[in-house]
């Protein structure tokens, strides 16, 4: 950590990761905390190449600040991120023709493990949606979100973006990023790039849904848009929606720990087992790309390999 403590006095951001933010925020419609990673990431760039111009760096130099990087302990994922972070960075330079080459360009990332999601056995999900209390006005709204997360495979910032229907831009008000149709049986959300995407809704989450929508209006005092409301009236933070999936799935005496991501990797996981169909499972969770889901498959194939290994008679061990 030594060499990251010495590039800690680094000079501000030049103007041209300024312009390359803002464009990050405005025309590619990314959002704050994505842009906030992109500073961070670049800002620690600075920090590495001791007060060097960001514009003059050579391929040498970006490869020795991501190895100061690994010594300083970082892991490979995060290495990667930054990486990633200066190689769009330099990419956008050079459209502008502002540097000759991107340095970053070849450097590469210490190679890491490939960590599989975690996600909870068909029984374990159904449990947990299925036992959920419905005793209150928040056990009800818990129960809609469960549902709603195993049912949809929603992102957590998807969820909470929820407004109870479709709003139209009112003054400084925006339109809905997402809401809910019960009619129609689906969710229309915003998810990451800016991408809107329509996924079904099952029976079990409408019926969970229309629950809570009955006793909503208890809980919600002045808040007339969002779907999801804490005990302040307000929208329901991602922080308050992770401790209640954490809290419901103890009393149920789950043994894993269980957080919102968790339901979006079951749902994906259990609809490849069921359908095989990669290209649909992919839609549904709203992936740019087909190789980020085929780590469902690698689930998939676990599945396949325990039961195997429990049933054939040639694969277990003799004692």
């Amino acid at each position: 950590m030594s060499d990251l403590r010495q590039a800690a006095a680094a000079p501000p951001l030049p103007p041209a990761v300024e312009q390359f933010l803002g464009e990050l925020a405005t025309q590619r419609r990314s959002s704050p905390r994505t842009v906030e990673a992109y500073r961070a990431d670049l800002a620690q760039l600075a920090r590495l190449s001791a007060g060097c111009d960001l514009l003059q760096l050579a391929p040498a130099e970006i490869r020795r600040a991501a190895a100061r990087l690994h010594a300083a302990g970082l892991a490979p994922a995060s290495i990667a991120r930054a990486l990633s972070a200066w190689r769009s960075f330099y990419r956008w330079l050079g459209e502008r023709g502002r540097v000759p080459a991107n340095p970053a360009a070849g450097v590469r990332a210490p190679r890491r493990g490939q960590r599989l999601p975690k996600a909870l056995a068909v029984d374990q999900a159904v449990r947990l949606t299925s036992q959920a209390p419905a005793d209150s006005v928040l056990a009800l709204r818990d129960r809609a979100i469960v549902e709603l997360l195993y049912s949809s495979g929603l992102r957590l910032s998807e969820l909470v973006g929820l407004d109870c229907r479709h709003f139209a831009r009112a003054g400084a008000r925006a339109a809905s990023a997402g809401w809910i149709d019960l009619e129609a049986r689906e969710v229309t959300v915003t998810g990451k790039g800016g991408k809107t995407r329509c996924v079904p809704v099952g029976a079990a989450a409408v019926e969970a849904l229309r629950a809570w929508l009955a006793a909503r209006e208890r809980l919600a005092g002045g808040e007339t848009r969002a779907l999801f409301v804490s005990q302040r009236k307000a929208r329901i933070s991602p922080r308050n929606v992770g401790a209640r999936v954490a809290r419901l799935a103890q009393r149920l005496g789950l043994d894993s720990r269980v957080h919102p991501h968790v339901l979006r990797h079951s749902m994906a996981s259990h609809v490849l087992q069921s359908s095989g169909d990669l290209r649909a499972v992919q839609e549904l969770l709203g992936h740019a790309s087909i190789a980020t889901t085929q780590i469902y498959t690698k689930l998939d194939w676990q599945h396949l390999a325990k039961a195997y290994d429990a049933a054939h008679p040639r694969a277990r061990r003799r004692p």
